[in-house]
C-alpha cells in the first residue's frame, strides 16, 4: 500500500479523485435515474407496482450482492481497472435501457445497471487511501459521498424535463453518452497511486480470500459499521430510487413539479451535512454511534408525524421530511469510517464491501415490501395507488428500523471494548 506523508493532498491527488468522483456522480444519476420515470415505465412496459419495483429490486441486489468480491477485486487488481470495467458496463447498461422495448430487456439492463454501479464506490474510496493525507480520507470520504449524491439532482429535475422533452430513448441514450466521454476521460487521467499507474495485490486463494473476510466481519467495529449503514440510508435511498416520486405525488396529492423539489432537497441535504459530519468525525471520533442514533431517531420522527397525519402532510413538513432523510445518506458513511479505524489496511477494500451491502440490503427489502403492500392495498389493482395504501407500504419500514437500531446498540458496545484494549495496548507499548 502507497501512503502519503503530505500534511495536504497534491494538485495531481485532487485531479484524480475528482476525475474518479465524476465517474461516481454519474453512477448515482444512472441508479437514480428511473425515481422519477416510475410512471411513465409502467406505461412504456404496462407493468404493475410490483414489477416496477422489481427493477430496484434487481439493481439493488446484484449491487448489494457484488459489495465483497469487488472488495477482493481492488485488493487485487486496483481501483483504476475496476472503475474503468463499471464505467464501461454502466455505459453499455443505459444504452440497451434507452432502447428497451419490453419488461424482459429492461430488467437484464437494469442487471448490469446495478453491476457496473456496484464496481465504482469502493474503487473511489481506495483511491483516497493511497492519493490522500491520512488525517484527510475521512472528510474526503464524506466529500465524495456528498458530491456524489449529486448526480440523484439530475436524476429528478432535469431527467423529469428530459423525459417530457425529448422521450425515453433520447434522454437515456444521451446519459450513456456521457459515461462514455467521462470512461476515456478516466481511463488518461486515473492512475492507482502516484508514480503507479496500475496496482496489483497478491493472488489470493479462495481459502485466504475466505479467511480475510472472516477476519474482517469478526472485527465487532465491522459489524457496527454495518448496522450503522443498514440503518441509516434506506429511506432516502428509497425515496430517490423509486417510490419518493409516486408517494409524493399520489400519497401526499403534491404535483410533479413538487415532487421534483423535495426529491432534489433530499440531495441538498446530503450536500450540506455530509461536510458537516465529516467535520465531526473528526472531532468527536468516539461518539461516531451516538451521531448514528440520535440522526435516526429525528428520521422516524419525521417519518410519524407524516404518517400520522389526518390527510396529506403540509408541505412544510414533507420538506422536513426530504431534509432529515437526506441527512441519513451521509450518516451512513460513518459506518465506513468505523470499519477504517477497524481493520488494517489490506483488509480495506473488503471490509468497506461488506458495509456497503447493509444499507443497499434493507433498502432491498424496503423496495419490495412497498411495491407487495401497493398491489395488496390498491383497489382493482393497477397503478391508481391511494393515499391510504402508501401510508401502509411506507410504514414498513419501522421493521427496518427496529432490527437496525437494535443491533447498532449492541455493537457499539462490544465495539468500544475492543478499541478501549486497543488503545490501552498501545500506550503500553509506548
Amino acid at each position: 500500500m502507497v501512503s502519503t506523508v503530505r500534511a495536504s493532498p497534491s494538485r495531481r491527488a485532487v485531479l484524480v479523485w475528482a476525475v474518479a468522483l465524476s465517474l461516481y456522480l454519474l453512477a448515482v444519476f444512472h441508479r437514480s435515474s428511473l425515481a422519477v420515470a416510475g410512471l411513465v415505465a409502467t406505461e412504456r412496459f404496462g407493468i404493475s407496482a410490483s414489477q416496477l419495483a422489481v427493477f430496484t429490486m434487481l439493481q439493488l441486489l446484484v449491487y448489494a450482492a457484488m459489495q465483497v468480491p469487488v472488495g477482493l477485486l481492488v485488493d487485487r487488481y486496483g481501483p483504476r481497472s475496476v472503475l474503468l470495467s463499471g464505467a464501461v458496463i454502466l455505459a453499455g447498461a443505459q444504452t440497451a435501457f434507452a432502447f428497451a422495448d419490453s419488461y424482459s430487456v429492461a430488467l437484464v439492463a437494469r442487471f448490469f445497471v446495478g453491476m457496473g454501479d456496484a464496481l465504482t464506490f469502493i474503487c473511489v474510496l481506495r483511491l483516497l487511501v493511497t492519493w490522500f493525507p491520512v488525517r484527510r480520507v475521512p472528510f474526503f470520504s464524506q466529500l465524495t459521498g456528498t458530491i456524489g449524491q449529486t448526480g440523484a439532482i439530475a436524476a429528478a429535475v432535469p431527467m423529469t424535463w428530459a423525459l417530457g422533452r425529448w422521450g425515453w430513448t433520447p434522454a437515456y441514450l444521451f446519459t450513456a453518452g456521457v459515461g462514455a466521454a467521462l470512461t476515456v476521460l478516466a481511463l488518461l487521467v486515473v492512475a492507482d497511486a502516484p508514480g503507479r499507474r496500475n496496482l496489483r495485490g497478491e493472488l489470493m486463494s479462495p481459502a485466504r480470500a475466505a479467511a480475510s473476510l472472516r477476519a474482517s466481519w469478526a472485527h465487532p467495529g465491522t459489524r457496527l459499521g454495518f448496522w450503522m449503514h443498514f440503518s441509516t440510508q434506506f429511506s432516502a435511498t428509497t425515496l430517490t430510487l423509486l417510490w419518493g416520486y409516486p408517494f409524493f405525488v399520489r400519497g401526499e396529492g403534491r404535483s410533479p413539479a413538487e415532487a421534483g423539489v423535495l426529491l432534489t432537497l433530499i440531495v441538498v441535504a446530503v450536500i450540506i451535512s455530509g461536510p458537516v459530519l465529516g467535520w465531526l468525525i473528526g472531532l468527536h471520533p468516539w461518539h461516531r454511534s451516538s451521531m448514528v442514533l440520535g440522526i435516526v431517531a429525528a428520521i422516524v420522527t419525521t417519518w410519524t408525524l407524516v404518517l400520522a397525519w389526518p390527510g396529506p402532510a403540509p408541505l412544510a413538513l414533507l420538506v422536513v421530511l426530504a431534509l432529515v432523510c437526506g441527512v441519513g445518506g451521509p450518516a451512513s458513511m460513518i459506518g465506513f469510517d468505523v470499519a477504517r479505524t477497524a481493520n488494517p489496511p489490506e483488509r480495506m477494500a473488503s471490509s468497506t464491501g461488506i458495509i456497503n451491502v447493509g444499507g443497499f440490503s434493507a433498502s432491498l427489502v424496503l423496495v419490495v415490501a412497498i411495491g407487495l403492500v401497493l398491489d395488496w392495498r390498491t383497489p382493482g389493482g393497477g397503478t391508481d395507488y391511494t393515499p391510504e395504501a402508501f401510508r401502509w407500504a411506507m410504514s414498513t419500514q419501522y421493521v427496518i428500523w427496529v432490527i437496525g437500531l437494535s443491533q447498532v446498540v449492541r455493537y457499539r458496545l462490544r465495539a468500544r471494548r475492543v478499541f478501549d484494549r486497543a488503545a490501552l495496548e498501545a500506550e503500553g507499548r509506548g
